[in-house]
């Protein structure tokens, strides 16, 4: 396996963990706030985290896949690997099934410049009628749920560089 591909990929694994893990360790707090004290907490995260998903968790899958090609087929490397690539990929779907619908009616009223308007503009129908306690309970778990596939991915990952 390549030492560059290797740290590459573990960097990129932890900046898209961190993302995840700073959402869920919110989550105790943010479920005191009352709607409107959450809705301005919740405008917080873009561009930032929009930026960072974008890099470190895309850039995570796409390094993890190309250790899985280079690391010898069977071999224990290449399963811990393929582990954490399944984990981080099961989380990425998780972002744009459950969360991205979500963020596009967080941030339905809010101006954005062009490339956050295209980002965030399809898709808000499907989640019509919902109340937005049930829409932060959907979105609070699913990040969640998002940051045990990123530690699980990491942890998959480091253990197959570090044998």
């Amino acid at each position: 396996m390549s030492t560059f591909l290797q740290v590459l990929c573990v960097v990129l694994v932890a900046v898209g963990m961190g993302l995840s893990l700073a959402h869920a360790l919110e989550f105790p707090g943010k479920l005191r706030l009352p709607k409107d004290e959450y809705m301005i907490v919740q405008s917080i995260y873009y561009p930032g985290f929009t930026i960072g998903g974008m890099f470190g968790e895309f850039g995570a899958i796409l390094a993890t896949a190309a250790l899985a090609i280079v690391t010898p087929f069977g071999s224990t490397e290449f399963l811990l690997v393929l582990a954490g690539l399944v984990a981080l990929v099961i989380g990425h779907i998780v972002y744009w099934v459950v969360i991205q619908p979500i963020n596009k009616v967080w941030l339905k009223t809010r101006k954005l410049g062009p490339a956050g308007a295209a980002f965030f503009a399809a898709g808000r129908k499907a989640l019509q009628g919902k109340t937005w306690a049930q829409l932060r309970k959907r979105w609070e778990y699913a990040h969640i749920s998002r940051a045990v596939l990123a530690v699980a991915g990491l942890t998959a990952i480091a253990t197959a560089v570090a044998l």
